[in-house]
């Protein structure tokens, strides 16, 4: 049956498994088996099974293993084909456990899977390569069609189709050996002459308006470059000189536009600093930014540099002796503009701040005229009035209550006396009674007629004292009332002249009707207008 794989990393027991074999701890077997399977798995697979995550299965009619070297079963038999080709693949494990060749790739295949499936060729051959998903510390970027690399691997057998391949275990690519040494060659030379020293590097300015850059103009690093100065600082200007970054004379062009954007800078282009940048790579195709000529230029340049070449990981001797050095050109478009995108950010927060505190301040002074508009609300002369009618209710009412209490005390001695007379039958004073009871009541009629007076009196009074005080007496004396129109809709009394600007529209209110005007002049006067 087919053994799934459960991850990434079920190749390893392979490779422990040839240690094994190395130090000669495991013997070589026939056959197959379900630990040392992806081995011998390699075959690239057909469209239909490309994707696979599984091994392949034990061949059938295998039989059981046969020591290294048979060339026949005990039994005196003849060999299967699984037998036999066990046997070949165990001798070539172990006689070419680790080999070392070079070729050019053809016929790459990256699979769903992981696994990667090419050949290598030269002139004479070629040969089936297999490199697995779990295989650690292999650099996938370098494979591409045509591309020439050394293979570090062992080779084995594929025993479902009988052919033989290379295990991939590393690669690089050819002449990435001197090149290294040359680097380091060049590098220890110019750390000699203090290119690399620190205390040599100038600072980059606080804020950068105008850059110099030398790059591909076909890269994907300018790209990145202005994409992230168009996002963070558009206003910022950049003086482009166009330059190969790989190949054959890319360092020469690469230290001429630096020297040109030097000689702009001292006839007057006014630049802050020169970016030199280009995209990640092989140690080939950074090799211009290796060359002594780009280096000397830098260390030359009046202008502090900064270099942004490849990824994070790639350093080139443009990025020890340039003044600063960027992971990525994107980061150093980001470096460039940080102080703007810094003093955006902090002019953002002062105006948040002003907000507030403008807010605020309107917030008071709303709740100030709030405040007032209640105070006059509770002072103006409709509400003393309302209070003036209130009192004049109560009273009224309160000599209704006490002219009717005395009518009533009068007729209820008026019953007493009547029933006293009616018990005692007084004869001889019914006369004086009479003419009493007379007295009595014209008494009662003239106190009743009076206090009606007074009461009349007071109220007439009061509404006299009232009219005084209501606005129309005032209109009425010739007077008038000017209002002023709001912005919400409400009028306000004009009060000083201060209040109203020139062809400002205002209402006037007489004592009968009211008038629209225009305002033509608004001077305001300390004293009193002139009579």
């Amino acid at each position: 049956m087919k053994k799934k794989l459960s991850s990434q990393w079920d190749f390893d027991d392979l490779f422990s498994l040839a240690e094994k074999r190395k130090r000669g701890s495991v013997e070589p077997v026939s056959g197959t088996d379900d630990n040392t399977e992806p081995r011998s798995g390699a075959e690239p697979q057909s469209q239909s099974g490309a994707g696979s995550d599984t091994v392949p299965e034990k061949p059938q009619g295998t039989g059981d293993e046969v020591p290294s070297g048979a060339s026949v079963v005990p039994d005196g038999k003849p060999l299967t084909v699984g037998q036999l080709t066990a046997q070949i693949r165990s001798a070539l494990e172990n006689q070419y456990r680790s080999v070392c060749v070079t070729g050019e790739v053809t016929n790459l295949r990256f699979q769903s899977s992981g696994h990667v499936y090419f050949s290598i060729k030269d002139r004479a051959a070629q040969l089936q390569c297999v490199l697995f998903r779990g295989q650690r510390g292999v650099d996938r970027e370098l494979l591409e069609d045509g591309s020439e690399l050394i293979l570090r691997g062992s080779v084995t057998v594929y025993e479902a189709r009988g052919q033989y391949q290379l295990l991939v275990q590393g690669l690089e690519p050819v002449g990435v050996g001197a090149l290294q040494a040359a680097f380091e060659k060049l590098k220890r030379k110019l750390q000699a002459e203090g290119l690399f020293d620190e205390e040599r590097k100038r600072p980059l300015p606080a804020y950068m308006s105008r850059v110099g850059l030398v790059t591909s103009p076909t890269g994907a690093a300018i790209r990145d470059v202005l994409h992230v100065i168009s996002r963070r600082f558009p206003g910022l200007e950049l003086f482009f000189i166009p330059c190969r970054v790989q190949g054959s004379g890319a360092g020469a062009e690469i230290a001429a536009a630096i020297r040109q954007l030097n000689e702009f800078h001292q006839s007057g282009g006014q630049l802050d600093a020169i970016l030199v940048t280009r995209g990640g790579g092989s140690l080939e195709d950074l090799w211009a930014f290796n060359e002594e000529t780009v280096a000397r230029a830098i260390a030359d340049s009046q202008l502090p540099v900064i270099a942004a070449v490849g990824h994070e990981i790639d350093f080139t001797i443009a990025d020890f002796v340039a003044d600063y050095r960027a992971a990525t050109p994107s980061a150093a478009a980001e470096v460039i503009t940080e102080s703007f995108v810094r003093a955006r950010e902090a002019i953002s927060v002062l105006v948040r701040r002003t907000n507030r505190v403008i807010s605020s301040h309107f917030r008071a002074l709303h709740e100030s005229l709030d405040a007032l508009g209640r105070r006059l609300e509770r002072r103006h002369p409709r509400r003393l009035m309302e209070q003036n009618f209130q009192q004049l209710d109560e009273l009224s009412l309160r000599f209704s209550r006490t002219v009717r209490r005395l009518l009533d005390q009068k007729a209820r001695d008026s019953q007493v006396l009547a029933r006293q007379f009616q018990r005692t039958r007084p004869s001889r004073h019914l006369r004086e009674y009479g003419i009493r009871l007379q007295r009595l009541e014209t008494s009662l009629k003239d106190q009743a007629h009076r206090r009606l007076a007074d009461q009349r009196l007071a109220l007439v009074q009061l509404e006299e004292r009232l009219r005084l005080l209501s606005p129309q007496a005032v209109l009425d004396r010739g007077y008038s009332i000017a209002l002023k129109s709001g912005s919400d809709g409400n009028r306000s009394v004009l009060r000083h002249a201060g209040d109203v600007d020139a062809g400002e529209e205002i209402t006037v209110i007489l004592a009968s009707g009211q008038l629209k005007a225009s305002v033509l002049d608004a001077s305001a006067t300390d004293g009193h207008p002139e009579s």
